[in-house]
Parts: structure tokens; sequence; C-alpha cells
């Protein structure tokens, strides 16, 4: 396959006649995704896939497997050193790479398969009966798109998602499609207790009471989506997903065997390599607990599933203004506020207007500095 060139992918998007924003709303209402492309049988990806950055990118796309930390919570209630040595290790992970991956978490190997296969079956049932779900109206409590920045993204990203409040109002049943409603109610019940698990570990891993993260309602809100990353017949001239930031307080995602998640560490990419039961988490904190950037490679592989789940709040549905900021019981003079304080309201409805741009959005409430609103 030939690697197309700066001067003709420029050439391709100042076309003259090329109408991006008519080729944007035409492939929006069609309401097949990229699946939908895959099963028409492109050959060539359409000119709004077409990402200059991963073009330039191809010849330098080295990447490092040095692999992220991988915590074993088997024997996290055994005793008390085994307790603490894991606490440790939770720290070291957050501090040094702000991603980990965790085995015997407790959610059972068939539940996990279950969720893979429940958004595979979503994705892969007949076209007319996903065309119901698909919209861009964040008041549903189920729906599905291809990439919620789509009109506003310079290039968009080769994959579908479905998107699903489970908490605190979860859907009624008859809300969900048929072919993954009984995956999303066990899913979110078994998230939902490792998720409060972990926040207590953090919360130990900062030196606080195990309560503390749950008690500010950090554990109250739970999202769980569903992405689809067709097999790919351009992969070097697109992203499954570009480089960005999750807008959550605690993400865990739980990918199938394909791979292709890398995350940036110490200035250079780092491959997520799939481990079978393993879920890979990440958080956000006050720059103690790094918040890394990550993203997927497109592939002429898959299709490749992953099942990201985010604690918060959904957009239209926080009506706790409570303000989330710097954690007060860790400030000093020598650890000052990094970030203003802000909710979760306006942290999210900044992060959905300006899309996956690969600055993560915490960067708008930074008190000064590049990217900050005092220092921009």
């Amino acid at each position: 396959m030939v690697v197309k060139g700066r001067e003709e992918v420029d050439q391709v998007q100042t076309e003259p006649n090329y109408d991006r924003a008519a080729e944007v709303k035409a492939f929006d209402e069609a309401k097949v995704g990229v699946k939908g492309l895959v099963d028409a049988g492109v050959t060539k990806i359409p000119r709004i896939f077409i990402n200059q950055d991963k073009i330039e990118s191809s010849a330098d796309s080295a990447c490092f497997s040095d692999g992220i930390p991988i915590i074993d919570l088997g024997s996290i209630h055994e005793d008390a050193i085994s307790h603490t040595k894991i606490i440790g290790e939770i720290r070291d992970a957050c501090e040094k790479w702000g991603f980990f991956q965790v085995i015997n978490h407790g959610i059972p190997q068939a539940v996990l398969d279950e969720m893979i296969d429940g958004v595979r079956r979503f994705f892969e049932q007949d076209a007319e009966a996903k065309r119901e779900f698909y919209s861009r109206d964040l008041k549903r409590k189920f729906l599905y798109n291809a990439n919620f920045d789509l009109f506003r993204a310079p290039a968009a990203n080769w994959r579908d998602t479905f998107i699903c409040r489970m908490a605190p109002n979860p859907p009624d049943p008859q809300e969900l499609p048929a072919v993954c409603t009984q995956m999303l109610i066990v899913s979110s019940e078994h998230i939902m207790r490792l998720g409060i698990r972990l926040f207590e570990l953090l919360s130990e891993a900062l030196g606080l009471h195990p309560n503390y993260l749950k008690e500010i309602d950090c554990a109250k809100g739970l999202l769980i989506l569903g992405n689809y990353y067709p097999a790919c017949p351009e992969p070097e001239s697109t992203w499954g997903i570009t480089e960005h930031s999750d807008a959550t307080f605690l993400s865990l995602l739980l990918q199938d065997q394909i791979g292709g998640l890398q995350i940036r560490h110490e200035n250079r990419w780092v491959d997520v390599p799939p481990i079978p039961g393993a879920l890979v988490i990440n958080i956000i904190t006050n720059d103690r607990f790094k918040s890394a950037n990550h993203r997927v490679i497109a592939q002429n592989v898959g299709p490749r599933i992953s099942v990201p789940c985010f604690f918060r709040s959904y957009l239209h549905e926080d009506k706790n203004q409570r303000k989330y900021g710097p954690i007060k019981e860790l400030l000093s003079d020598q650890n000052p506020p990094i970030y203003r304080e802000t909710t979760e309201k306006e942290f999210v409805t900044y992060f959905y207007a300006k899309g996956l741009d690969g600055i993560p959005a915490i960067q708008k409430f930074r008190l000064s500095g590049p990217g900050s609103e005092q220092g921009s």
C-alpha cells in the first residue's frame, strides 16, 4: 500500500470542488457509522478520515513496549502487609505512569467476555436495528454515533461508539438495545463495585481516609461505552482515536486481544499490551497522580473492541454544583494548587466543545502557564 505524501493529502483536502462539510453531513445522516462504510466494501477511506498528523508520523512510528505496571489485587484483603504493598504499587504507578493494569480484580472472566460480545452484537446487527439509536442528543441515556466531535475535528477517527448512562439514574431496560441490555445491567454492577474499591485504594495511596473520594461523589456517575474499530483499508492515513486524555475521575478500560492502545510516557509512546482478564486504569488529579495522554492506532485487522467505563456524571445529568479542585488536605507551600476549582458540568462541557485535539481539557483550568486561562 502506498503511503500518501504531504503534497498529495494537501491537494485532496484543498481540492476546489471538495466540500468537507457536505461530506461530513452526508456521512452522519446515513446513520450507519464507520461499520457501514466497511459493510459497503470501501477500499479507500473517505477524505473526512484522512489525518495529516498520522501521515506525517507514519515514517516515525516507533513505539516502545516497556509495559505499564500490572497490579495484582488478589491479595488485597489477605493481611496488612499485602494491603500496604498494593497501596504502594498503586501510588507508584499513578505518580510515574498515570496508567496501570489490574488483574484478579474480582470481575469474573465470563462477565468480561460478555462485555466484549455485547458490544460486538450491537455493532454487528442489521443497520436498520441500530439506526434508531444513532443520535447526537446527549440527553438520551443510550445512543451511538461515529465520533462525538465529528463536526469539529479536523479529521474523523476510524471508530463507532455507543454510550450508556448507568448511574446514578440507570435507564429503563426498554431504553436499551435488546442485544446488550442484560450485559449493560450486569457489567455495570460489577464495574461499580470495582470502581468503589479502586477509589478506596486511591484515597489511601494519597494518604487520605479510604472513603474520601467516594464521599465527595467521585463514584456517583458511571458511563459505559462500547468502541468498535473495524479493520481499516488505509491505517497509515487515520487514527482509531487521536491523542487525548479522559474527562473523568477514574477510567476503567476492557480491551480485546487485538491491541492498539498506546500511552504517552516520558515523551514517547508505549504500547499497552492486552492481558487476558486485565483492566486498564487511569485517573486525573492535581498532577501528583499523572493524567497520561493516550491514543488508539487504526489497523488493517479487526474489528477491535474496547469497553471504556467512565466514573463521572453525564453532561445533562449533573444537577449537583459541587466544585472540584486540588484536594485541600494535600496542599501546602511545597504543594500549591495547580488548577482552579470547577464543576463537573463546566469541565465536561468544555471537553465536549473542544473535542479530541490532543490537549488535555484540564489545561484550561490551570492557574498559570501554557494552555491555562491566565496563560493563553
